[in-house]
């Protein structure tokens, strides 16, 4: 199994370089506090996307739409097992 990571198709080098080029252009006293207020703007863009899903999940809960598509998929799913089940059943018992 190969163990690598890959992250937007950027090697562990070209990573290192961008960094080195940040590091020159915005000195190392301002490189913190960039990365502070990208996880803020990060956290904050997190947070708006979990409001609007919550949003629209009330709003279809309000109008009766079902929107767990998840339980008709598993019910699906438990459905074909239990099919497949049922046709192995006697070929297994006889081996």
């Amino acid at each position: 199994m190969i163990s690598q990571v890959i992250f937007l198709f950027i090697s562990g080098a070209e990573i290192g370089f961008v960094l080195f080029i940040v590091l020159l252009v915005f000195g190392a006293d301002k490189v913190p506090e960039i990365a502070r207020g990208m996880g803020k703007a990060m956290r904050q863009i997190k947070d708006a996307t979990n409001d609007i899903k919550s949003e629209i999940t009330k709003g279809a809960e309000k109008q009766g739409i079902d929107i767990d598509i998840t339980k008709d998929v598993q019910k699906q799913i438990d459905q074909v097992k239990d099919d497949v089940d049922e046709v192995t059943g006697p070929i297994k018992r006889k081996f």
